[in-house]
């Protein structure tokens, strides 16, 4: 093709002038008289809205501000110019002892804030925990609670040899039937729980309700009646729609101080007695105990190690914490806290321990060393008594594993390809399931007849090997396996996929569901299931929304 003359170029430089002139007067009509071609409009993006509050009112506070210092030209200070010398000698000794009541007044809130700044360690009530909620808010939070109080509901274990088959059939049929039931979860209910990034979750046993626990990277809990009711709130536009409307009712406690990234809550258990009771650690080095009969959140253990898990057995009186040094603290909760002791098991930082819950001196770690570690907690407390030590080195501990004496202190361990992220025993206490950053999903079945038979698992190398996307990078809480706590159904566990999905998996390695929703533009990093209904998941993300999957017909 020829190029354009300067005559041709000027012409097309008109022929688009005039067009963008007429369009600007909103002359469509003559810009098609003129036979001037309309500009194509590219089609329309379609991106799914997420989930919007309602927009409340709120109350107006009162905020007390810390006086300031000002000179005489700032507070414009009039002088006589004809007062006396005595007139001139008091009002210097009043402007003097002004000052120090000034100064004093300043001193006394920069000391508050700087206290407000620092860890909580005493009790503090739900007023205090939801200090930005509303009466009315409050009062419906404590019939919530006490709602869940009026029976216990003790944690569950299942029998070690359950759902054990020797015939493939067998175990194709308990799959089968759980897909069906699976498969048909759907988003019921989506709400924005917690103000910042999800971190971990709990699901309350009541089997009559949907009352789910999200921690956040602030130190906040978030808990949602995701089936309750919907107060009817005026919004300031009044035009959301009801696809895009929170579902159910929820309230925001700050459980721990200050309300930074400090205080992230790296993991939350419900009390395995009742469930009356919630615990959560904290990158604060505080775990905390919030009574749902009293409404009291009580400290009940602080370390001066970054704690990233703890759990508990299902006889409640005890508890096992890890942290970022390396270690596992073992705290009797009938004992004094500083009566704890510390164990230095690895090098670099263990993000989760689980215990057995068929055989509870078998505790499972997850470490950053790239190894997965099967530890047996009779043999570690021999090197402690009630009298101390308390502290025990990683060099001790190594001197008893290698010894005779400490012979079957490790029952198994596993190398993996990079860090392991996670790894947790399976309700009967013989599967095990990790996630390390090597993407990958590892799965363990071992036999429970040999667990006291040897110092060590006969074979400790898992069998089956999952690939699934772990990166999660910067801005999305770290992916891990959970498995359903139901004692009553064949074991399988849940995981967020990087692709916005939740994938369900069975103790085999099948994959059973993989649930979507094209509302879902986030990825769904933290889940947890219903420890009592079969057909109930909760997740999360990383701006703080969090989805209730079940069947249709619950909505």
């Amino acid at each position: 093709m020829s190029e354009l003359t300067a005559y041709e170029l000027e012409r097309e430089a008109n022929i688009a002038r005039n067009r963008a002139l007429l369009e600007e007067l909103d002359l469509k009509d003559a810009v098609t008289q003129l036979g001037i071609p309309p500009k194509s409009k590219p089609p329309p993006r379609t991106r799914a809205k997420p989930i919007q509050p309602a927009k409340k009112v709120k109350r107006e506070r009162e905020v007390v501000e810390a006086p300031r210092r000002q000179s005489a030209r700032l507070k414009k200070e009039v002088v006589d110019p004809n007062e006396t010398a005595a007139q001139k000698k008091q009002r210097e000794e009043e402007q003097k002892k002004r000052r120090q009541i000034e100064e004093q007044e300043r001193l006394e809130a920069e000391e508050k804030a700087r206290l407000a700044k620092r860890p909580r360690h005493q009790e503090l009530d739900l007023t205090t925990l939801g200090d930005k909620l509303e009466e009315s808010e409050l009062s419906s939070l404590r019939s919530s609670l006490q709602a869940v109080t009026n029976f216990p509901l003790p944690k569950r274990a299942a029998d070690a040899d359950a759902f054990v088959f020797h015939e493939d059939q067998k175990n194709e049929a308990e799959v089968t039937e759980l897909r069906n039931k699976l498969q048909k979860m759907r988003v019921v209910s989506r709400a924005k729980v917690t103000v910042d990034r999800v971190y971990s979750a709990a699901y309350h046993p009541e089997a009559t309700k949907d009352l789910v626990f999200f921690g956040d990277k602030h130190g906040q809990i978030g808990i949602w009646d995701a089936r309750a009711p919907v107060d009817e709130v005026e919004d300031e536009d009044g035009d959301i729609s009801a696809d895009h409307r929170e579902g159910g009712k929820h309230w925001r406690l700050q459980c721990h101080w200050p309300a930074s990234s400090i205080s992230s809550i790296s993991s939350i258990k419900f009390d395995p007695v009742d469930a009356h009771s919630l615990f959560t650690t904290s990158y604060d080095s505080t775990i905390r105990r919030l009574s749902f009969v009293s409404g009291i959140s009580q400290e009940i253990f602080s370390s001066e190690h970054l704690i990233t898990s703890m759990d508990l057995p299902v006889g409640g009186h005890e508890m096992w914490i890890s942290d970022a040094s390396g270690g596992l603290t073992h705290l009797d909760l009938r004992e004094p806290k500083d009566k704890a002791c510390w164990y230095g098991l690895s090098a670099a930082k263990i993000g989760t321990v689980s215990i057995n819950p068929t055989s509870p001196h078998f505790l499972l770690t997850a470490s950053n060393s790239r190894v997965l570690k099967v530890w047996d907690s009779r043999k570690l407390q021999k090197l402690s008594s009630a009298t101390g030590p308390y502290q025990l080195s990683q060099h001790t501990v190594e001197d008893l594993v290698c010894s005779k004496k400490g012979k079957g202190t490790v029952r198994g361990m596993f190398q993996h390809g990079k860090s392991v992220s996670s790894a947790y025993w399976d309700p009967r206490g013989r599967s095990i399931v990790s996630t390390s950053y090597d993407d990958s999903i590892r799965l363990w079945d071992l036999d429970v007849a040999k667990y006291n038979s040897s110092p060590a698992f006969p074979s400790f190398t898992p069998f089956r090997g999952i690939k699934h996307n772990c990166q999660t990078g910067k801005w999305v809480t770290i992916l891990r396996a959970v498995w359903n706590p139901n004692p009553d159904v064949f074991p399988h566990f849940t995981i967020g996929n990087m692709n916005y999905a939740l994938d369900i998996y069975s103790c085999k390695g099948h994959l059973i569901a993989r649930l979507k929703d094209s509302r879902l533009t986030a990825t769904q990093a933290v889940t947890c299931s219903h420890p009592n209904v079969v057909e109930r998941c909760a997740t999360g993300n990383a701006s703080g929304r969090c989805v209730l999957w079940a069947p249709p017909d619950v909505e």
